[in-house]
């Protein structure tokens, strides 16, 4: 499977702190047939390796891949990592190894490496990596990180998000087809709300629909609304939705409004994450259009998601705006149980 080669036409620029790179191609950085690299960013120095190691086998695509394909789309996917915790998902010998999770920045590390101090009740707390720029970004990936998996709150206030989401899952009887009519729905009754609303592609089974709130409300607050609303969802449409939190509880051929996701330290992949499933499929950002229209999971991968950056641009953008977000107070009073 070719990678096609994205080059961003942008100048570099600096964005709330986060560095964006210049113009610039992958392979000039990363050579297709080098076992190992060592790079250099205004004096962070990367080492890169194992390029050639095969992450997906049966699409002969390799590390080295993975790393040029964030190299190609750093420009539109940092500022959504933003001053974000990351927690690392390491997969080190690929798509279909075996994984482990860390959150915890390792030990030694670059000294530039930022880190989001994150104190838990049964941890202590736990010093995340920051994803600023690009070095930072191929140093994680260099660990095996596939998919990338930010928290939902900024690093100066944890406890009070500026989103909030609802992960659209296939319970087994239902196809993705299903999970598109969700998607609408939560679409539909979120518009009724006058309430902003984005969507995404996860990459794996479902569709990711996100809200951009002006923060204030504090994670148990934003679970609760996005609980109220799921399961009101539910009530309106039981034939399709379910928000059952109880997996052996959950109806067969639903699809679940998982409004959980919400709640303390859970993550979900960030947007353009590749993600460790056949094909290298890619968390895409995508229109309700394209969703009436009937896309799949699988037509967004690492091999032509660039392709559609250069043509489409960042359809996320919204999400980084201050102005457009909605003030989630006046609907808790409702939501709160």
């Amino acid at each position: 499977m070719a990678i096609k080669r994205f080059t961003t036409k942008r100048s570099a620029t600096t964005r709330r702190g986060v560095k964006v790179p210049a113009s610039v191609e992958s392979t000039d950085l990363i050579p297709d047939e080098a076992p190992e690299i060592e790079l250099s960013f205004e004096g962070r120095k990367v080492k890169l390796t194992n390029l050639q190691k095969l992450f997906w086998p049966e699409e002969g695509l390799r590390k080295g891949d993975l790393l040029r394909y964030y190299v190609d789309v750093s420009p539109v996917l940092l500022p959504h990592l933003e001053a974000r915790a990351m927690v690392m998902k390491r997969y080190p010998n690929g798509a279909a190894g075996p994984f482990f999770f860390q959150k915890r920045a390792p030990v030694p590390r670059p000294e530039w490496i930022e880190t989001c101090p994150i104190e838990h009740t049964n941890s202590g707390v736990i010093d995340f990596p920051i994803v600023r720029d690009l070095a930072t970004l191929l140093w994680i990936v260099n660990l095996g990180c596939i998919d990338l998996n930010p928290w939902y709150a900024r690093c100066r206030d944890v406890h009070k998000p500026d989103y909030l989401h609802f992960d659209l899952d296939p319970v087994p009887g239902a196809d993705f087809e299903k999970v598109r009519q969700t998607a609408l729905l939560v679409h539909q009754a979120l518009d009724a709300l006058k309430i902003p609303n984005f969507a995404k592609t996860t990459g794996s089974r479902g569709i990711h629909v996100y809200v951009p709130i002006v923060r204030g409300p504090d994670q148990k607050e934003v679970w609760t609304f996005a609980k109220s609303f799921a399961q009101g969802l539910e009530h309106l449409h039981p034939e399709l939705v379910t928000a059952e939190y109880r997996i052996a509880k959950r109806p067969k051929g639903r699809v679940l409004v998982d409004y959980n996701q919400n709640a303390w330290g859970r993550t979900l992949a960030s947007v353009y994450s590749v993600r460790p499933k056949p094909s290298a499929p890619v968390s895409t950002p995508i229109t309700w259009t394209e969703i009436e229209d009937g896309i799949e999971i699988e037509d967004f991968r690492m091999d032509n998601v660039p392709a559609r950056i250069e043509k489409m641009g960042d359809l996320w953008k919204p999400l980084l705006e201050s102005s457009g977000r909605v003030k989630l107070e006046r609907f808790l009073s409702s939501s709160k149980e």
